[in-house]
């Protein structure tokens, strides 16, 4: 792809979505964590480094999204307002494919009470994303399972995970949280892109 195809948003951890619904838009990037076109040609992509990356596609209606799913974009609806922006682009959800691409994983993602609680208190259910992690009073927290969840509950047809786990594998993926204990002062990112071709 051309790199002028690529089109990006300031991410937030919020839950607005950028529809591209013309070739020369969305050039500055606005906030938002994700977009959705039905447009060939433009390539939709999202910055990670702990956070799920997901993308979707309909490929019956030829409707793509690319979605930022921090933590709290995700409690707050970030999967749901995406598909939601699919749907008003012609998407129907079980003609949709889901990725969800590499994030902190479920056996390093350490959190506190509270963190749990942001969680629990919103649906007593979201305790199944939680265990007890080996240091007490912490939590490990599954979030792509948490972000698998949401896609499922709003209808993806076909939903898929790639392994990895950008915490603990130094050598594939960069890491927020892993340049923070270490005191570093900026970090990568890695970068899902998704294109529509018809």
């Amino acid at each position: 792809m051309d790199p002028a195809s690529l089109r990006t948003v300031h991410q937030v951890h919020g839950t607005n979505v950028r529809t591209i619904d013309d070739r020369n838009d969305a050039r500055t990037p606005i906030q938002a964590d994700a977009l959705a076109t039905n447009l060939s040609g433009i390539a939709l992509g999202i910055l990670t480094a702990d956070c799920a990356p997901v993308l979707l596609a309909d490929p019956t209606a030829h409707v793509i999204a690319a979605a930022h799913a921090g933590w709290r974009g995700a409690l707050d609806g970030i999967v749901e307002s995406t598909v939601a922006a699919m749907i008003g682009l012609g998407a129907h959800p079980s003609s949709t494919v889901a990725g969800i691409g590499p994030c902190i994983g479920p056996r390093t993602y350490e959190v506190d009470p509270g963190f749990r609680g942001s969680f629990v208190d919103r649906n007593p259910e979201h305790r199944r994303y939680f265990r007890a992690a080996p240091r007490p009073d912490r939590f490990l927290f599954d979030l792509s399972g948490f972000v698998g969840s949401a896609l499922s509950v709003a209808g993806i047809g076909t939903i898929e995970r790639i392994d990895g786990d950008t915490l603990s594998e130094e050598t594939r993926f960069f890491s927020y949280r892993r340049a923070r204990h270490r005191g570093e002062p900026d970090y990568g990112r890695q970068l899902s892109a998704i294109v529509l071709r018809h």
